[in-house]
């Protein structure tokens, strides 16, 4: 009888942590198809990539004639990909910079001190990101082309107009979410700093940013992201000298013919900082994704 009822209660400890054999098998198999669906496009990409260009041109084979690496090779004298690859390096690094500097210090002010028209700026932050982005070119390019014509400073066609673009992109959306971040670091680590002499601004460094790097480091991510990637305002406000990458690989299409062995391979080298960064930052920026989710 005891042992009847001990084993009544382990039945009744693990069911509630036991799921049942077909959903377990379910989710198998919908993770299996995942996997498939996602690495699909990968393997096509990367065979493609080894490929010489009659191969690729005709119909699709999924077990490849024959390898070689000369796309690579190609990709570097077909178009200027290392100018396009130093512009957008240069834009999406400063314009990273710019972001995480300005958020910082406009989500510390906006979490820490109460000043008129604080909820104003907020919903106006928040409410830049319900417009999609394409109504803003025209007036973007209407009023760089007016301030170059005004003072002669070239934002129309340079990368400094570019990296005032992306700005405009990824900075409200980099304050909201820092403010959130700031607000669930503790005020009394400033009042602390500040019994000990910090001002305010050694305060934000030597106790909040130290404090906040996760959620600092997945706003950099996100805004690395955005300029790195973006094709719309690249093919209006560059020129030849300052096209970026997104926009350089369409220049593997000719009026004859496609190198789609080379934009497969060009495609490639183009993610390959997105994903390095993204995996040395992984840790970091789940962390600061997830701050406050659960309190």
């Amino acid at each position: 009888m005891a042992s009847t009822v001990q084993a009544a209660k382990a039945a009744d400890h693990r069911s509630p942590t036991a799921p049942p054999p077909s959903f377990v098998w379910s989710r198998r198999i919908f993770l299996t198809l995942l996997t498939v669906f996602v690495l699909v496009p990968v393997y096509v990409m990367v065979s493609s990539s080894l490929k010489p260009l009659q191969d690729v041109s005709g119909a699709f084979h999924w077990l490849p004639s024959g390898l070689t690496i000369r796309p690579y090779i190609d990709i570097w004298s077909t178009v200027p990909l290392a100018r396009y690859f130093v512009n957008s390096l240069i834009v999406a690094g400063v314009a990273t910079v710019c972001s995480v500097a300005v958020a910082v210090f406009a989500a510390y002010a906006v979490s820490r001190y109460r000043f008129r028209g604080k909820r104003v700026f907020t919903v106006t932050v928040l409410s830049t990101q319900m417009f999609p982005g394409i109504l803003f070119l025209l007036p973007l390019f209407l009023i760089y082309v007016n301030i170059g014509n005004a003072t002669g400073i070239a934002l129309f066609g340079s990368r400094g107009g570019l990296i005032l673009t992306y700005l405009t992109f990824s900075l409200p959306f980099s304050i909201w979410m820092l403010i959130g971040y700031f607000d669930s670091v503790p005020q009394s680590l400033d009042e602390a700093a500040l019994v000990d002499g910090c001002g305010p601004l050694g305060a934000l460094f030597r106790i909040i940013v130290p404090a906040a790097i996760p959620g600092i480091v997945a706003v950099a991510v996100y805004a690395f992201m955005t300029a790195w990637g973006e094709v719309l305002f690249a093919s209006v406000m560059t020129n030849d000298t300052t096209r970026t990458l997104a926009v350089g690989l369409q220049g593997y299409a000719t009026q004859n013919d496609v190198y789609w062995n080379q934009v497969m391979a060009a495609s490639l080298v183009v993610s390959v900082p997105v994903v390095a960064g993204f995996l040395l930052l992984q840790r970091y920026l789940v962390a600061g994704l997830t701050a406050g989710a659960v309190k």
